[in-house]
């Protein structure tokens, strides 16, 4: 083999239980064309049922398994020095019962939520006098104030959400994907710190 290889390792790939993974199903690779199609048939890893949900494959296997076949060769790493495996199980179906559930703790938790703030903020009181303010007479259930209030509290959590249904509005993340995208980033920091097995050395260890 002539002697340069450029990998750049997949941050996350998914994959089906008893699969057989080879090196491009992980990572990029640029290397001379006669030897890169026997470099992306590599196998670097088989799973097993053991694995249970993820695997983290570390680049200096990768480096280790290439050199003990092609021997001395340079290697040039870019990006993510480790790839998380997701192995992916079949889901199995939610009842409907249990979905609505669910659906109904959701929507009774949301709704005390939201009138717990406005009893919180006296905004029953507040509408009383903006009200009293632009009509000048007193009205103990202002609705003509209410309902359109009602009605964009839950247009603004559409918006803010960017979503109804399936629906997208347009291409811009919401604030709640923000946070699953960070959430998901430290549980990836997690699971490369604990999952690899070389991130760790205990040097009391025999």
């Amino acid at each position: 083999m002539e002697s340069f290889i450029y990998l750049r390792l997949r941050h996350r790939v998914e994959v089906r239980p008893n699969s057989s993974i080879t090196l491009a199903d992980i990572a990029q690779i640029i290397a001379p064309e006669k030897d890169l199609t026997k470099l992306k048939q590599l196998t670097v890893y088989e799973v097993s049922t053991s694995d249970k949900s993820s695997v983290v494959i570390d680049v200096m296997t990768l480096i280790d398994l290439i050199t003990e076949k092609w021997g001395a060769v340079d290697i040039q790493t870019i990006g993510p020095s480790q790839t998380i495996i997701d192995i992916i199980y079949k889901k199995k179906k939610v009842p409907i019962l249990f979905f609505i559930l669910i659906w109904l703790l959701l929507f009774l938790g949301s709704a005390l939520a939201i009138m717990n703030f406005h009893e919180d903020v006296s905004m029953r009181a507040v509408h009383q006098k903006i009200y009293k303010m632009i009509t000048g007479n007193d009205q103990s259930k202002p609705l003509i104030l209410q309902i359109p209030y009602s009605l964009g509290l839950g247009l603004g959590m559409i918006i803010y959400f960017n979503h109804l249904f399936k629906k997208r509005f347009n291409e811009e993340p919401s604030p709640l994907e923000v946070e699953i995208f960070n959430y998901q980033q430290d549980v990836d920091h997690y699971v490369v710190m604990n999952e690899n097995k070389e991130s760790i050395k205990r040097l009391d260890d025999h």
